[in-house]
């Protein structure tokens, strides 16, 4: 290994984790490498806990950088979305960057199943940044990041 860094991850365990998301056991990865299963499952382990820290950390930064949340009710038509958004926008003093339709079809794939059909089905937050991005809260993307990372035994 070259000591290369991936962000906060080092270079073996960028390595071990891109073996383990392709399917391999601890074991596999241990003969591949040259090292116990139980040390693969320490570097595994770490790597997992710096992203986890990482990831909460851009959440309170996020929070730092936001200006505005807007959460969209069920029963709100799509096409009424963009507005909404726009004098959320307004309200803070803050220019949205985005035209109707980047704003529609953001919420529209980004929603996941809080959206069916032309109709938002289930609340949606929507947070807008001092910057005039915006961006989906999916708490459905959340929960399976979650379940991803609970799933993996350490």
């Amino acid at each position: 290994m070259s000591g290369k860094r991936y962000g906060l991850l080092t270079e073996r365990q960028y390595t071990v984790l891109k073996l383990r998301i392709a399917g391999k056991t601890q074991e596999e990865i241990a003969r591949m490498l040259g090292t116990s299963r139980e040390n693969i499952s320490i570097i595994e382990k770490r790597a997992w806990r710096k992203i986890r820290l990482a990831e909460e950390t851009l959440k309170y930064v996020k929070e730092l950088l936001a200006v505005t949340k807007i959460t969209i009710p069920s029963g709100t038509h799509l096409v009424q979305v963009p507005s909404l958004l726009i004098e959320a926008a307004d309200r803070a003093g803050v220019k949205l960057k985005g035209n109707f339709t980047r704003i529609y079809d953001e919420i529209r794939f980004k929603a996941g199943d809080c959206v069916k059909g032309s109709h938002v089905v289930k609340p949606i937050d929507v947070v807008i940044y001092r910057d005039g991005t915006f961006e989906v809260i999916n708490e459905e993307e959340a929960d399976i990041r979650e379940r991803i990372r609970g799933s993996r035994n350490f």
